[in-house]
């Protein structure tokens, strides 16, 4: 006999034969059941009903609602709702008041999905605080129970400080407040940061009202940035910009503080309107440049790291918090405009020359070229007028090449004094930049840091020889190099070239001379200061054609003129012979006279 049945005893005047019959008290048995089943409830199929927690337990949760069976309802579809017990009541929705095996089926799902959406929309109506489920993470934030919709929590309206752990928060449940609702895709959006916010808001105005420019107060590190750190003052953020992190340059807020860090921070300004609050770390200690050595002194030689480069120039530091810049300028004795990247590069040590030392708006002024001597000033002993170098070429212009001797000390050669014999138009069809180029030094501007410089002058002026060469009437070969609208430029040996113009390029044949033809060149013209020569192709066979025709003409008139001068000749005798004898005396008179004065 089990424990539940062995204590049981019959009643001694239960009337069994009554029972038997149908009848019990002169009742029928009809009206029993139909008196036992109007104490049920009337439930029909697919309806919404509350009911009465029986029991709870980690399947299943037992609810009755008043039918002559409980419903059995999976404990899952309670998971936002951990604090249920027994005796709470909650909605259900009636699947089946008797399968076949006559057991009530019941949903709480379903009951509350049925109106959920009219839930939400009041609660979002009437900012309502609700109670979810947090579910599962997504992406940007958390999916959460809201009954029974999937509502999207983002992650940024899960808590006033930065979440790090989202998994953390998924199996809880919390409370929220519905922010955002699209009835057309019937998304709802939630927040639990929305509920802290306005307590959040009344502690930072009471927190910002106590505030006092100069207060050091203790703060948790919240968030790092690149462009500073966020410090949570007790319910307020603050934050301590970069450059407000050290005396020293930060390129990386992480290398000074870390998260969740306590520290000790000044309040610099703040805003109470806009609720911003402007922190200091660095100010805690004392500026490093009122620590700097007394006794530096400009001229004093420093040594620091590179910590900044700029096309400009470099920042040096030369302790902690204390830099000084090297202007680009000072970094070589060229007068080049260049780059500091091209001397220096992030992390160097090196070491300096103090050339201003300003203590009161903490600025220094460094440079490095000092520590060389200055090339220029001994620069007639070691580039005195007529010595000979190589120098490197830098750049061109129109008018000429710059070069380098050394580091610091350039010259010029004019484009009149890279050749002798050669037309250079560009200094370019010369030389190219970065090629080395022997020189002799012409002349010294030392005021301006200058060198005339020439090349042709490393050898002889060979116009000497070719004035004797290439005289007037003489006649070579020549090939055209080139022609151009005013005429040709006609090479006569390796570095003589002259110029012809158009007429004097026609051919015998009547046709004009191209560019590539060699032919002979007679030379009408020589100049050797303006080193010219003018040539001519055509009068190398007009010339003797002309003298031909000269001579032709001569032996033609040679017997008329010595006919000529047969019949004249006794004339002239005639002439002579007649001289009288009183123009002898005439003569004679004068003669004597001049010597009588004498």
């Amino acid at each position: 006999m089990s424990e539940l049945t062995k204590n049981v005893q019959p009643l001694q005047d239960f009337n069994w034969d009554e029972f038997e019959n149908g009848t019990v008290a002169n009742v029928s048995r009809e009206e029993l059941d139909k008196a036992y089943d109007e104490t049920l409830s009337k439930v029909a199929d697919h309806q919404v009903v509350e009911g009465k927690v029986v029991s709870v337990d980690k399947k299943e949760v037992v609810v009755n609602i008043g039918y002559k069976s409980d419903g059995i309802i999976p404990a899952t579809e309670f998971r936002y709702n951990p604090e249920l017990k027994a005796g709470d009541v909650v909605e259900v929705y009636v699947e089946s008041a008797e399968d076949k095996k006559g057991q009530l089926l019941l949903s709480h799902k379903k009951a509350r999905l049925s109106q959920a959406w009219d839930r939400v929309n009041a609660a979002l109506d009437e900012q309502q605080v609700i109670q979810g489920f947090i579910k599962c993470r997504t992406k940007g934030g958390m999916i959460v129970d809201v009954f029974g919709i999937e509502a999207f929590l983002p992650g940024s309206q899960i808590d006033v400080h930065p979440i790090r752990d989202y998994d953390q928060f998924v199996g809880k449940t919390m409370e929220f407040k519905v922010v955002k609702i699209n009835q057309e895709f019937r998304n709802v959006v939630v927040s639990h940061k929305a509920l802290i916010e306005a307590e959040l808001e009344a502690q930072k105005q009471e927190i910002i009202s106590r505030l006092e420019k100069g207060q050091i107060l203790e703060g948790t590190v919240k968030n790092i940035t690149s462009y500073g750190v966020f410090v949570d003052l007790g319910g307020v953020d603050g934050l301590i910009h970069i450059t407000d992190l050290s005396w020293g340059r930060v390129d990386d807020p992480k290398k000074v503080v870390e998260l969740d860090q306590k520290i000790n921070v000044v309040i610099l300004d703040f805003d109470e309107e806009k609720k911003r609050i402007a922190l200091g770390l660095k100010q805690l200690t004392p500026h490093p440049w009122d620590a700097l050595d007394a006794n530096l002194k400009v001229g004093d030689h420093i040594k620091g790291k590179v910590v900044v480069l700029a096309d400009y120039g470099a920042f040096v530091e030369v302790q902690p918090g204390v830099e000084g810049l090297i202007h680009v300028s000072e970094m070589s004795w060229s007068q080049h405009l260049r780059s500091a990247q091209e001397f220096l590069k992030v992390g160097d040590e090196v070491e300096a020359v103090i050339l201003t030392l300003d203590r009161d708006e903490r600025k220094m002024s460094l440079g490095i070229k000092q520590l060389k001597e200055d090339p220029w000033e001994a620069i007639e002993v070691k580039y005195p007028v007529g010595s000979k170098h190589t120098a490197k070429v830098r750049n061109f212009t129109n008018f000429g090449v710059f070069v380098e001797l050394e580091e610091g000390v350039d010259g010029l050669i004019h484009i009149s004094d890279l050749s002798w014999t050669k037309k250079v138009k560009h200094p370019s069809e010369f030389t190219k930049v970065g090629e080395p180029i022997d020189v002799v030094v012409l002349d010294i501007d030392k005021e301006n840091r200058r060198l005339s410089l020439g090349h042709k002058q490393l050898e002889d002026n060979p116009w000497d020889e070719f004035e004797a060469q290439f005289t007037v009437g003489s006649v070579h070969n020549g090939k055209i190099l080139e022609v151009l609208e005013k005429g040709a430029v006609i090479q006569l040996a390796e570095n003589v070239e002259g110029f012809a113009t158009p007429k004097h390029l026609q051919k015998e044949d009547g046709s004009q001379a191209v560019q590539g033809e060699e032919l002979p060149f007679k030379v009408i013209e020589f100049n050797k200061d303006s080193k010219r020569i003018i040539l001519s192709h055509s009068r190398t066979f007009e010339d003797p054609a002309r003298e031909e025709k000269r001579a032709a003409t001569r032996k033609a008139a040679a017997p008329r003129a010595a006919a000529a001068k047969k019949e004249e000749t006794p004339k002239i005798e005639n002439v002579a012979a007649s001289t009288t004898l009183g123009d002898l005396d005439v003569l004679a008179n004068l003669k004597a006279q001049m010597e009588n004065k004498d």
